[in-house]
């Protein structure tokens, strides 16, 4: 059998799971590791030259800009040409927009009121925002904690997914690439770090999530410990924003309620009530081919804005569609949970997922496991009630009987 080819300064085989990156003189492939060109650099390059090459044909040529409202930066700046989600221009009017404001829908509590107790009575049906922490259960680190301290206890080789937000396209990176570039006064594009779960890290034992959050989970209370498929950790993630990430209307995988604290810096929130008529147009704009081309906040009655501060913690109920703008340099914890306050919406997220066929990556992880664990434990718990309650009525009418013969009969 012949031997796989190899490739790169590193005279390895192509390697699918690693980002990799041909040069357009030799046509040989290399990691991008390997030659120091991450991947989201690689979409600013427009001819290649690999380590070999440019010591006799020259540098890299890279892509020339020529606008700052369209994902493809190399299109003729013609302003006939809408402004598209995340792009330099877009973010500039985004910030002189005019919205409802968000006091009109959020509560503001103190954080020993927002327990399982009071939601289960009153419902939880708006966002919450909290300030005074004493009672919410959150732990964090210290407001100075920086994004090196995360580096330190994550490590510096755990791959991440980030977003370049004037592309709104999605690259892996190492995160000690990522700490540099956040540390480094000249960025030349917006990064966006989002999706850094680090339940299975040093970083964990830093943060414990609200109460609430953790009382009301189905993941916590129900996920069997012999389950066949792995636990989903979806309950605590860090959030690294520079100034002017952007992230669009969304509505959180599963119809998952969220729990969001800043710990420096500062986000925008831009709010949408999950009412029947804002979700059809919700899938209507998610499926549109030119999705990005429309702001969803102009296509329903009311779109709030709330900006959520250094040190106040945000609650989002289940099903709420929501956009974010970060507007400085910004680093937020937050987590996603699934409870029996809203069963009806997460499905109804779940199954509009399913219709817009959303990739595998940007769901709830073994959704449906979850759900069946649930309806397994509430049918347990319901014939468990019910033989109670049969037994307690039998013993009931035999005593009434006993005592009050009469009381039962018919004639």
């Amino acid at each position: 059998m012949a031997a796989a080819p190899l490739y790169c300064v590193c005279r390895q085989p192509y390697d699918v799971s690693r980002f990799m990156i041909e040069c357009d003189i030799c046509k040989d492939w290399f990691h991008g590791s390997c030659v120091q060109v991450e991947e989201h650099h690689a979409v600013d390059i427009d001819v290649y030259h690999c380590p070999n090459c440019d010591v006799v044909h020259g540098p890299s040529q890279m892509k020339k800009r020529n606008n700052g409202h369209r994902h493809d930066y190399t299109e003729p700046d013609d302003g006939s040409k809408p402004v598209q989600a995340g792009t330099r221009v877009f973010v500039k009017e985004l910030q002189n927009r005019t919205f409802a404001s968000g006091e009109e829908i959020m509560m503001h509590m103190k954080g020993e009121q927002v327990t399982t107790r009071y939601l289960e009575r009153h419902g939880f049906n708006y966002p919450i925002a909290v300030t005074e922490m004493e009672g919410l259960g959150l732990k964090l680190p210290v407001s100075t904690f920086s994004v090196k301290d995360v580096e330190q206890y994550v490590g510096g080789d755990k791959i991440i997914d980030v977003i370049d937000v004037a592309r709104q396209a999605d690259s892996k990176m190492k995160l000690s690439e990522f700490i540099k570039y956040y540390t480094n006064p000249h960025r030349p594009k917006v990064l966006n770090l989002i999706s850094l779960e680090f339940s299975d890290t040093k970083m964990s034992e830093l943060v414990e999530v609200p109460d609430v959050a953790r009382k009301m989970s189905w993941v916590e209370n129900y996920w069997p410990d012999d389950s066949f498929f792995p636990k989903p950790f979806v309950q605590k993630y860090c959030l690294m924003g520079v100034k002017d990430s952007y992230t669009d209307f969304h509505i959180d995988f599963g119809g998952t309620s969220v729990w969001y604290h800043v710990l420096w810096g500062e986000k925008i929130f831009y709010l949408i009530k999950p009412t029947p008529a804002n979700l059809a147009l919700y899938e209507a704009w998610s499926s549109s081919p030119n999705q990005s081309e429309l702001f969803f906040g102009d296509k329903v009655d009311k779109c709030y804005k709330c900006v959520v501060p250094q040190g106040t913690t945000l609650l989002i109920p289940t099903g709420w569609i929501h956009a974010v703008l970060t507007s400085q340099d910004c680093m937020a914890f937050g987590g996603n949970f699934l409870h029996n306050l809203n069963i009806g919406m997460q499905l109804r997220c779940y199954e509009m997922e399913r219709r817009l066929k959303t990739p595998d990556l940007f769901k709830f992880p073994y959704f449906e496991a979850i759900c069946w664990y649930v309806a397994k434990n509430l049918l347990e718990t319901l014939k468990g009630e019910s033989e109670t309650l049969i037994s307690d009525l039998s013993f009931i009418y035999q005593w009434q009987s006993h005592a009050h013969p009469y009381m039962f009969c018919r004639c």
